[in-house]
C-alpha cells in the first residue's frame, strides 16, 4: 500500500507539473527508483504510464484547444512516427552516447526558451516565415524521437518549438504541446509495450495519479502570467539538464 500510494502521489503531482508545462518525469521516474524498478525498466513504465496523461491534459485544457484540431491532424502523424522511432532506437541501440548529448540538448532548448521573446522579435524583423516552417517540422521531429527514446524534458523541448515556430501564447501552446505528446506517448508505447516488460503493478498507480494531475495543469498554465510560466519551465529544464549530466558522470 505503501509503494502504490507513493507512486499516485508522485503521479498526481507530476501530472500536474507536466500538463502546466514542466517536467514530469522530475517527479515521476525517482519515484520509481524509490520503490526499486531498475532504470532502463523504470523509463519505459513511465512511459506508459504517462498514456494517462493525454485525456487529463485534454479536459483541462479544452478552452486553449478550441480551433487547434486541424494543427493537430496535421502535425500528429509526425509525432506519431518519430516517437516510434525514437522508442526504437532506445531498444536497439547503446544509450551511452544519447545519454550524452540529453542534457546538452536539454539545456539548448532551456536557453532558447528563456530567450523566445528575443528570438521571435528578431525572427520577426527578418520576416524569416520561410525558416519558421521549416523549423518546426524539424523540431517537432526530433522532440518526438527524443520523447519514445528518453521521454524526461520532452515537453519542455516541444514547448520551445511551439513558442517559437507558431507564435503561440503560452497557454495555447502548452496545451497543444500535451495533445502532441499524448499522440507521442501512443506510438512510443505501442513499440515498448510489445518489446519490452512493463511493470503493470507500478504503471496502474503513476498512470492513475498522472491523469487526475494532468486534468489541473492547464488551469494553472492559465492563470499564471506568461513570462512567469515561461522562466519558470526554462529554469527547471536547466536544472534537469544539470541533473542528468551530473548522472552521467
Amino acid at each position: 500500500m505503501l509503494r502504490v500510494s507513493l507512486l499516485v502521489v508522485a503521479g498526481a503531482v507530476g501530472g500536474m507539473i507536466g500538463s502546466a508545462g514542466g517536467t514530469a518525469s522530475l517527479i515521476t521516474y525517482p519515484a520509481m527508483l524509490a520503490v526499486g524498478i531498475p532504470p532502463l525498466a523504470a523509463n519505459v513504465t513511465n512511459s506508459v504510464a504517462f498514456l494517462a496523461s493525454w485525456p487529463g491534459s485534454a479536459l483541462g485544457g479544452r478552452p486553449e484547444l478550441i480551433g487547434q484540431g486541424p494543427w493537430l491532424w496535421r502535425w500528429a502523424p509526425l509525432t506519431a512516427v518519430a516517437s516510434a522511432l525514437g522508442a526504437g532506437l532506445l531498444l536497439l541501440t547503446p544509450a551511452a552516447v544519447f545519454d550524452q548529448l540529453v542534457p546538452c540538448l536539454l539545456a539548448v532548448a532551456a536557453l532558447a526558451l528563456l530567450a523566445q521573446p528575443k528570438i521571435s522579435a528578431w525572427l520577426a524583423r527578418r520576416g524569416d516565415g520561410g525558416g519558421l516552417k521549416r523549423l518546426l517540422p524539424i523540431g517537432l521531429a526530433f522532440s518526438a524521437i527524443y520523447n519514445g527514446y528518453w521521454g524526461a524534458g520532452a515537453g519542455i523541448v516541444t514547448l520551445t518549438v511551439l513558442m517559437i515556430a507558431s507564435k503561440q501564447r503560452f497557454a495555447q501552446a502548452n496545451a497543444f504541446k500535451n495533445m502532441l505528446l499524448g499522440v507521442a506517448d501512443v506510438a512510443c508505447c505501442a513499440v515498448l509495450i510489445v518489446f519490452w516488460p512493463v511493470d503493470w503493478a507500478a504503471a496502474v498507480p503513476l498512470g492513475a495519479g498522472l491523469l487526475a494531475g494532468s486534468m489541473v495543469g492547464p488551469a494553472v498554465a492559465r492563470r499564471v502570467p506568461a513570462s512567469v510560466a515561461r522562466v519558470t519551465t526554462a529554469l527547471v529544464g536547466l536544472g534537469l539538464a544539470v541533473s542528468l549530466w551530473i548522472g552521467n558522470h
